[in-house]
């Protein structure tokens, strides 16, 4: 885990200038592909996944070292063969697990996050997944393991070929001729993101598109169909936390609600979206009828709170910056303590974006208990020996946090008249 928090040490400043050039980019051409909240709030659940996966957090069913040990028929020599071999079976692993979570109701709630923005752009990459607690993707890489292909191997390519797909979430790009027929494209990806009924869980490759060609799920961007994007159940929250257990809540309702013991076990395994007939009529849920109009989440907003926003967001993203440089140093007590931290913020920050009315008591508990730890301590988990300074510096910030989270909840104008704040 602490090679992986090295990596993200490099790769989270390289993904979010890459946002930042497509903000300034849209900016120039006065083409903007991006709102302040939208993005926030993808680049919040991009921390939320990383902190949540630099730590470990979740229970493995199988690893990909027993799979290799009990099934290789063959071994692969460590030659450039292996590396093709090797990226290929990922990816045909990947496509089916992406598969997986847009047909069956349990796994969608993992993958829902990464389609909730009603944007496309490259910060709704980064919206990825705390909810996928159980790992069972090893199982996907069986073909992987009969072949022989060491683990580091897959160790190594793994983080790479997630990292590849961050590039085509991005409107800014059209069709790219002959490579539509090797890779995923933005053109093809914009189809996968789309909630038109042409468009609706297709393109499910990760890197190559022949799987969707193979597999008969491939769909070509529509020059007089464009894509809407979102699900068809808006989250209504700019809060990724809330977002990633939205879908597994209403299943757990319904399964509870449910008259029929059959349905209350099949809910879980039935097509995404199934619901029991009698829960369905007794609790509608809000869906989308007409992908061309519907009125996208967008609470009123203060250029205040917009700016209030982004703070919290480069504030977020410091301290978790810090928390991957020290990681050994801070060891695995502190790292949980620091991670909830980082949590706390996250979902403060965000519930407070929706202007919910209990975003304050979350700020001010979680500012409370980083001075009391601040006090007591007289440190940031071992901040003072890189910056002298440091926890001073910490304690400002939880200062400004306690003080925004009541500024915005009760003393901004306009927070008795929201409707008339500027969207």
């Amino acid at each position: 885990m602490e090679t992986y928090a090295t990596a993200l040490l490099y790769a989270i400043p390289f993904f979010v200038g890459l946002v930042l050039f497509e903000v300034l980019y849209g900016y120039f051409i006065k083409n903007q592909m991006h709102n302040v909240m939208d993005t926030v709030s993808s680049l919040s659940s991009g921390l939320t996944n990383v902190v949540k996966d630099s730590l470990g957090l979740g229970v493995v069913l199988i690893s990909y070292p027993y799979l290799l040990e009990h099934l290789a028929l063959t071994e692969i020599k460590l030659t450039w063969f292996v590396w093709i071999v090797a990226f290929l079976a990922l990816d045909f692993a990947g496509y089916w697990n992406h598969r997986l979570s847009h047909s069956i109701n349990f796994f969608w709630n993992q993958h829902v996050i990464h389609h909730s923005s009603e944007e496309f752009n490259l910060a709704c990459a980064l919206r990825q997944s705390i909810s996928n607690l159980l790992v069972y993707f090893p199982f996907l890489l069986i073909p992987a393991a009969l072949l022989g292909i060491p683990h580091k191997v897959v160790a190594i390519l793994g983080p790479l070929h997630l990292f590849a797909q961050f590039w085509y979430h991005t409107r800014h790009i059209g069709k790219m001729g002959w490579l539509e027929y090797i890779i995923i494209t933005p053109s093809q990806h914009r189809v996968h993101h789309a909630i038109n009924p042409e468009y609706i869980d297709k393109n499910l490759g990760q890197i190559f598109s022949f799987w969707d060609r193979m597999f008969g799920t491939f769909q070509e961007e529509l020059k007089d169909v464009p894509p809407q994007y979102g699900v068809l159940k808006p989250a209504h929250t700019w809060n990724p936390i809330l977002i990633n257990f939205q879908h597994i809540w209403r299943l757990i309702k319904d399964a509870w609600r449910t008259k029929s013991y059959v349905d209350k076990l099949r809910i879980w395994f039935m097509p995404t979206g199934w619901r029991p007939q009698d829960v369905k009529e007794k609790y509608p849920v809000d869906v989308i009828e007409n992908v061309y109009d519907f009125k996208k989440y967008m609470p009123a907003a203060s250029k205040s709170l917009k700016g209030y926003a982004i703070f919290q967001l480069l504030a977020n993203t410091s301290l978790m910056l810090f928390m991957f440089y020290n990681y050994s140093e801070i060891g695995f007590n502190g790292l949980l303590g620091f991670g909830a931290f980082i949590f706390a913020g996250i979902y403060g920050y965000t519930s407070l974006m929706d202007r919910s009315q209990y975003a304050v008591w979350i700020e001010m508990a979680r500012s409370t208990a980083g001075l009391t730890l601040l006090f007591l301590s007289n440190d940031w988990f071992g901040l003072n020996a890189h910056i002298h300074w440091g926890s001073y510096l910490v304690a400002v910030y939880f200062v400004i946090t306690l003080f925004g989270g009541i500024y915005f909840t009760y003393l901004e104008e306009g927070s008795k008249n929201r409707e008339k704040l500027a969207i």
